[in-house]
């Protein structure tokens, strides 16, 4: 439970007072696009504003939730936000229609008819150097961290993706018309050395550019022949990507891992399965953490123990064979503690122009009974 109480309780309380402070949907979304940018998010996701209610739409108070549910989407309506932040977008799969009938479709017809704006950062928060797999991966106490996946800068200059080299002299035409195609660059060098004379011509160019430079070269056979390609790789972006690798500062046993990991989580049980050969008291000096579904980022990562909300049966079997021991603590629950770092994140970019304020009817639906 991340609130008290609820927005209304807030609002009603009398040492609340109305925000004088007002932003924009427009600019809070720039904002939020600024604080986790939807190109560091996997390519299956559906991040970023979600619901737009017609223009202008004004935004004094947002509520972070991890899930939208029909709970949920009460207190934000009832508790006067104007924007309801979800973890998790609350569309997903493509929606053919909007109806009162699927849950789903009907609270996103709700948040319209309510005016209420919906945004989602779901993995873009997931690799910043200071999102939830940072916040998770301090479970354990002080460690240096590293991603698993690491993510790759955003763009290249000029939106290249490939550099082609010709050695020798191309046909003044044949020049001309590469030199002509949209996205390309090219630049003409002396070739250097003995015997060498002729210039080398280098195309950065993106790939559409490059498939058509390719199908001009190649209607002369003896320049095609000279043809060298390179396909340009993003560099990393340190410290961002998902996932983390732990290195814990002091390792610990198992048995204390299992209750440092409910006290940072916040649940009372999770679920623990053991490394082969491992037992209660064996050490954990390196964890491997992903949160949410974390099976296709941890597995065969070299650690200890793997820490995450949920993963199969056979995932789990897989783990434990090489040795791995794995705590389990649900899907949301590896997350939800995060908001509370990402709501002074957010209340920081907004520069406090927005009242940033937690759902307190947010939870996880499976409870370990």
């Amino acid at each position: 439970m991340l609130c008290a109480r609820p927005l209304w309780l807030l609002a009603a309380s009398p040492r609340w007072s109305p925000l004088r402070l007002v932003m924009d949907l427009s600019s809070v979304v720039s904002r939020l696009d600024a604080l986790a940018p939807p190109a560091l998010a996997e390519s299956w996701d559906n991040v970023g504003l979600l619901v737009e209610p017609t223009p202008p739409h004004q935004v004094r108070r947002i509520l972070l939730t991890n899930d939208v549910t029909e709970e949920v989407l009460e207190e934000a309506l009832g508790g006067g936000a104007h924007l309801l932040l979800s973890y998790h977008p609350p569309i997903f799969k493509p929606l053919k229609r909007l109806t009162c009938g699927p849950w789903k479709e009907r609270l996103m017809v709700r948040a319209l008819e309510g005016r209420l704006a919906v945004y989602s950062p779901h993995t873009a928060c997931d690799a910043l150097a200071n999102g939830v797999n940072a916040w998770l991966g301090r479970a354990l106490g002080p460690c240096v961290s590293v991603p698993l996946r690491p993510s790759t800068a955003l763009s290249h200059p000029g939106g290249y993706s490939h550099v082609l080299e010709v050695r020798g002299d191309l046909p003044e035409a044949m020049l001309s018309r590469v030199s002509a195609l949209q996205g390309a660059c090219v630049r003409t060098y002396p070739l250097r050395g003995q015997d060498q004379g002729g210039a080398r011509v280098r195309l950065s160019c993106s790939q559409k550019a490059l498939l058509q430079a390719l199908a001009i070269l190649k209607e002369d056979p003896e320049v095609y022949k000279g043809v060298e390609l390179l396909a340009l790789q993003k560099p990393p972006l340190l410290d961002t990507g998902m996932g983390r690798l732990c290195t814990l500062s002091e390792p610990v046993s198992i048995a204390e891992a299992v209750e440092r990991v409910k006290r940072h989580v916040g649940v009372q049980h999770l679920r623990l399965a053991l490394g082969r050969g491992k037992t209660m008291e064996s050490s954990v000096g390196v964890m491997a953490v992903c949160a949410g579904s974390g099976s296709s980022v941890l597995s065969g990562t070299p650690a200890d123990l793997y820490l995450t909300g949920e993963m199969s049966h056979h995932e789990v079997l897989d783990a434990t064979a090489e040795g791995r021991s794995v705590i389990l603590c649900e899907h949301s629950n590896s997350e939800r503690g995060y908001l509370q770092e990402l709501g002074v994140q957010i209340t920081h970019c907004l520069d406090g122009k927005v009242e940033v304020l937690h759902a307190h009817t947010d939870r996880d639906p499976l409870l370990v009974v």
